[in-house]
């Protein structure tokens, strides 16, 4: 008996998946647990699996495509078995998207005009009729191709009646382009209906230039303005499964969440040499290097401990107050942003930290993390500092209550006991929930995270 094969939830938060890869083709037998297709999801890119034997007798959906979860992607069964009525319409799915994004011409030019009340030189309104599909292609460059014309030297705006002293017959499109670049449409012949002027007829049209302007191209070592036009004015990329689900959860955290932030600047001097003696001993025995994001999230996991208030879920109609210390530590990554957890963060120490964070930050930019690893966190932490920026502001992750943005470690003169002294500082920001932690709340967190890197010894304490 055939056995339908659907998109599956691969991740807690996935609501449709874009299939990547077949990994076996029609016509192949296979195994319960054998990969049948890569399958992005909104974090990540995860195998989709068997869960029958037999042979792949149907691929409903061709690569490229994205499916919600639940709809049928492929069928398996016994060689030959008949499962057309079991894939039923489907089949209209098998097209992949486009791979490249819509023309931007495509996009930009208007279709054929449609039936618009137009004022004559009287005062009267007539109405021009909607242009026929031919007339529609041909004004915005349809397969005849363009019909380069010569216009006449005339004003720098489009006439308002021809030659022959009747009106001007011209799209409001072409009488836009006609007003933007100073051409005189007296003595163009139109192309399209009744002999209506289109977008067409107005390429190869030389521009009339304004006197100030010739003037300008005209003086010594001045060059005149010419615009590029080699290719596309922009492009229109679809949404990634990721970037859909970052601007889902976006939308519901900075609009209805009602966020405050905490600002401090630590001093890192100790942090720094400590972090340079640790590594001295590190290189000595061959092991990794332990960065300042490691410290601060060992940190951060001790401060969470000493303030649980901050280390907190809001769940709408309760308030989960963790007993556990999960950090997520923001990656970017080329689709956008994921969140990879390091657990019990407070008990580990920081060559453990250094070596998880390390392998977490590879497979998230290889789209290779498991679910379990980029859910879960109980406290967020985003750091900028090695891409130069000082300070920002960052967006809290529900149903997390705060995530703290760090900056970057600079030198600065500061005052130290009463002494123009030159330290590297460091500003963190504290995003909060005010549901669920109040300004006093946050500050303390933050006072003992400061105190903590100004005197990394407490981090063995």
């Amino acid at each position: 008996m055939a056995t339908k094969v659907v998109m599956e939830a691969l991740s807690p938060t996935m609501e449709e998946g874009r299939l990547v890869e077949w990994k076996k083709n029609e016509g192949d037998a296979v195994k319960q647990g054998e990969v049948l297709a890569e399958v992005e999801t909104d974090k990540a890119v995860m195998d989709l699996v068997a869960r029958a034997d037999g042979t792949l007798l149907k691929q409903v959906i061709a690569a490229g495509a994205t499916v919600p979860v639940g709809d049928l992607v492929a069928v398996i069964g016994a060689p030959g078995e008949d499962v057309s009525a079991l894939a039923g319409g489907a089949g209209a799915a098998k097209a992949a998207p486009a791979a490249n994004p819509v023309s931007a011409v495509e996009r930009a030019t208007p279709a054929a005009e449609t039936t618009k009340p137009e004022a004559d030189t009287t005062g009267r309104k007539t109405s021009m009729p909607a242009a026929p599909p031919a007339a529609a292609a041909s004004e915005s460059g349809g397969p005849s191709g363009p019909l380069p014309r010569t216009a006449q030297p005339g004003a720098a705006a489009p006439a308002a009646s021809g030659a022959n002293g009747g009106r001007v017959k011209a799209s409001p499109l072409a009488r836009k382009i006609a007003a933007e670049r100073g051409l005189d449409l007296s003595g163009v012949q139109g192309t399209g209906p009744a002999g209506r002027i289109i977008q067409r007829d107005l390429e190869g049209l030389e521009v009339a230039r304004p006197a100030a302007a010739a003037a300008a191209a005209a003086a010594p070592g001045v060059p005149a303005f010419q615009p590029f036009t080699g290719g596309e004015p922009f492009q229109d990329v679809p949404l990634t499964q990721m970037r859909k689900t970052i601007a889902k959860r976006l939308t519901q955290s900075i609009g209805p969440i009602p966020t405050f932030y905490l600002t401090t600047e630590i001093d890192m001097e100790r942090v720094v040499d400590a972090r340079e003696s640790l590594n001295a001993v590190a290189a000595a025995a061959g092991q990794a290097k332990v960065s300042v994001n490691d410290i601060i999230i060992k940190a951060v996991a001790l401060a969470l401990k000493q303030h649980p208030a901050a280390n907190a879920w809001w769940q709408d109609d309760s308030i989960r107050y963790w007993n556990e210390v999960h950090v997520a530590m923001a990656v970017a990554i080329e689709d956008g942003l994921i969140t990879p957890v390091i657990r019990h963060a407070d008990q580990k120490s920081l060559r453990q930290i250094s070596a998880e964070t390390k392998d977490l930050a590879e497979r998230a930019r290889a789209r290779r993390l498991a679910p379990e690893e980029f859910t879960g966190g109980t406290f967020s932490v985003s750091n900028l500092g090695m891409l130069d920026i000082d300070e920002f502001t960052a967006v809290i992750n529900p149903p997390e209550a705060a995530i703290l943005a760090v900056g970057r470690t600079v030198e600065k003169p500061v005052v130290v006991d009463g002494v123009i002294d030159t330290r590297r500082r460091m500003r963190v920001t504290l995003s909060c929930d005010h549901r669920v932690i109040d300004g006093a709340t946050g500050a303390r967190f933050l006072q003992t995270l400061k105190q903590m890197l100004e005197n990394p010894l407490a981090l063995v304490w």
